[in-house]
């Protein structure tokens, strides 16, 4: 089951009040575990594109259950396959950091994925929004 949205809200409220903590503007995509979008919001002075490179960033983290520097993985080591499945999903797969399988006791409700920021900067945005996701 996915977030529930009033956690998704949480969760990209979170992360934004981490990034505008740190100076950052960046856009936050959630996505239920299919890779659907449940919700995207850009803050003030994200750059326009950030907002398509988030949601690729959570809809490959989603429908391949891999954070997005184990997905950069994937696609080092086997190119080929990588690219050959990417083309299965709705969107194409951004296999870069700054996006978390959102997980709860083992299941997979979903991802977020951050961009707008340098990739460590929008891993810790999306890190932020989860736990504060998943705590409340």
């Amino acid at each position: 089951m996915p977030l529930t949205l009033a956690q998704t809200q949480q969760l990209i409220a979170a992360a934004h009040d981490h990034a505008g903590g740190r100076g950052l503007t960046v856009t936050v995509a959630v996505v239920d575990e299919g890779g659907l979008l449940q919700a995207l919001a850009r803050m003030d002075g994200a750059p326009p594109l950030s907002a398509q490179i988030a949601e690729a960033k959570a809809v490959g983290a989603a429908v391949w259950h891999r954070d997005g520097d184990q997905l950069a993985a994937v696609q080092d080591s086997r190119a080929a396959f990588f690219a050959s499945v990417s083309t299965l999903a709705r969107l194409p797969i951004i296999p870069a950091d700054g996006s978390v399988v959102i997980r709860d006791d083992g299941a997979v409700l979903g991802a977020v994925g951050v961009s707008g920021a340098k990739p460590e900067e929008d891993r810790e945005c999306a890190e932020a929004g989860m736990r504060a996701a998943l705590s409340g």
